[in-house]
C-alpha cells in the first residue's frame, strides 16, 4: 500500500465551481449564472477567430508580443509591466505561486472571489478572510488583519458577487497602509463596465506594491477563450515570467482577444446596454420589494428576506428556464447574483420575480429584507 499525498492544505481546497447552464426538463433556457456577456463577442473577434485557425500545428507566439502591444497601446500601459494570462485567474495563480509559501498569510474579503482562497491553498499558504462593512470592501478591516506573514490582498474593485466597488483614495489608503512585504492585488475583471475607469493601473505606475489583473472574459465576451492578463511594476513581471508556462495562450486566443481590444465601438455599445439594463432591473426588482446595492458592474445582487425565500424565489425563476447564481458558498445566502442580459431576459427575470413576490407577499414566513 502506497502512502502518497498531497500537500494538507490541497486537501483543504473546495473545487470551484461555476454557474449552471442546464435545467432538468427545460428546453429553453436562459443562462444568467456566469456574468457573460449576452451581446456576445465583437464581428471583428469572430471573423479573427477564424482565421486563426489556419496554423493550428503552429506553437503560438509565447512572448504575447501583439497583444502587450495592443493593451499598451489600449489603456496607455508600459509593456513591459504587461503579462498575459490563461484567464485572470492564471495570473492570480502564479501571484501566489511565486510569493506565498507555507506560514505565510494572504487576505481576501468575506464575499470575495473564492479563487482568492484556493489559489492560496494550492500554494500552501494560509487564507485569511475580512470582514466586510455593509457588502462594501471595508480597507481599515484589512489593515488590521495584516501581520508579519501578510503576502498578499485581493480584492475585486468592483467586487464580485456584490457589485460594489471603493474609491480611489481608499484603495490607495489601503496600498499605502499594506506591510512592506506584502502586495496589493486589485481584481478588475468588471473594471471595463466602468467608463474612463483604469482599474487602479495609475496606482500600479506610482508604486511598487501594486498588481492589476484584468479580463478578456467579460465586456469583450470571450468567456469561451480564457485570456486575461496583469499590470504590475517590471520586478514583478519579472518574477512571474519565470514560472508562466511558455505557451499558456494559443494563437486563437491571443489573434482573437486582439481583435476584440480593437473593436472599442463594439465594446462602448455593449457598456452603454448593460448600464441602461442594469438600472432597469434594479429598479423593477425594487418595486417588488427585492433590493439591491447599486452595482458597478454586468450583474445584481437580489438582496431577499431569507435564505428560504432566496431558494425559493430561485426555483421559481428555473421553472421558466431563467438560471441565476445562488451565492450561499459567498457568505449571501440570502441573495441572488443576476447576470443582466439582453431587455428580453430581464424583463422575464423582473416578470418572475415579481409573481413570485406577490405569490409570497401572504406567507407569514417570508420576512422582508430590512439589511441597510
Amino acid at each position: 500500500m502506497t502512502n502518497i499525498r498531497p500537500k494538507s492544505s490541497i486537501r483543504a481546497i473546495s473545487p470551484y465551481k461555476g454557474g449552471e447552464a442546464k435545467v432538468a426538463g427545460v428546453r429553453d433556457v436562459i443562462k444568467l449564472s456566469s456574468n457573460e456577456n449576452p451581446f456576445g463577442p465583437s464581428e471583428k473577434a469572430e471573423e479573427a477567430w477564424r482565421k486563426s485557425g489556419h496554423e493550428l500545428h503552429r506553437y503560438p507566439p509565447s512572448d504575447h508580443k501583439s497583444l502587450i502591444k495592443a493593451l499598451a497601446g489600449q489603456f496607455d500601459l508600459e509593456e513591459e509591466g504587461i503579462i498575459c494570462g490563461n484567464g485572470s485567474d492564471e495570473v492570480i495563480s502564479l501571484l501566489c505561486q511565486a510569493y506565498v509559501g507555507e506560514g505565510d498569510e494572504v487576505i481576501h474579503t468575506e464575499h470575495g472571489f473564492s479563487m482568492y482562497r484556493i489559489s492560496t491553498l494550492a500554494a500552501g499558504g494560509t487564507p485569511v478572510e475580512v470582514k466586510e462593512r455593509g457588502r462594501l470592501t471595508d480597507v481599515d478591516a484589512i489593515l488590521e488583519a495584516c501581520t508579519e506573514r501578510t503576502k498578499l490582498v485581493f480584492i475585486a474593485n468592483p467586487n464580485n458577487p456584490t457589485g460594489t466597488m471603493i474609491g480611489g483614495n481608499e484603495v490607495g489608503r489601503l496600498a499605502a497602509g499594506l506591510p512592506p512585504q506584502c502586495l496589493l492585488v486589485l481584481d478588475g475583471a468588471y473594471a471595463d463596465y466602468i467608463e474612463n475607469f483604469d482599474g487602479g493601473a495609475g496606482l500600479v505606475e506610482s508604486r511598487d506594491n501594486v498588481v492589476m489583473t484584468r479580463t478578456f472574459s467579460k465586456l469583450y465576451g470571450l468567456g469561451g477563450l480564457r485570456v486575461g492578463w496583469g499590470y504590475a511594476p517590471k520586478q514583478v513581471v519579472d518574477v512571474l515570467m519565470k514560472i508562466r508556462p511558455p505557451f499558456n495562450l494559443s494563437r486563437p486566443q491571443l489573434e482573437t482577444a486582439e481583435a476584440a481590444l480593437k473593436d472599442q465601438d463594439h465594446i462602448t455599445k455593449c457598456r452603454n446596454e448593460n448600464a441602461r439594463l442594469r438600472a432597469w432591473l434594479a429598479e423593477a426588482l425594487a418595486e417588488h420589494g427585492v433590493m439591491s446595492d447599486t452595482s458597478c458592474a454586468n450583474f445584481i445582487l437580489a438582496r431577499f428576506g431569507s435564505e428560504a425565500e432566496a431558494n425559493a424565489c430561485d426555483l421559481e425563476l428555473r421553472k421558466e428556464g431563467l438560471i441565476v447564481r445562488k451565492v450561499a458558498s459567498y457568505n449571501l445566502p440570502n441573495c441572488l447574483r443576476i447576470t443582466i442580459g439582453d431587455e428580453p431576459s430581464c424583463r422575464r427575470v423582473a416578470h418572475v420575480i415579481g409573481r413570485f413576490k406577490e405569490g409570497s407577499a401572504e406567507d407569514p414566513t417570508v420576512k422582508a429584507d430590512v439589511t441597510p
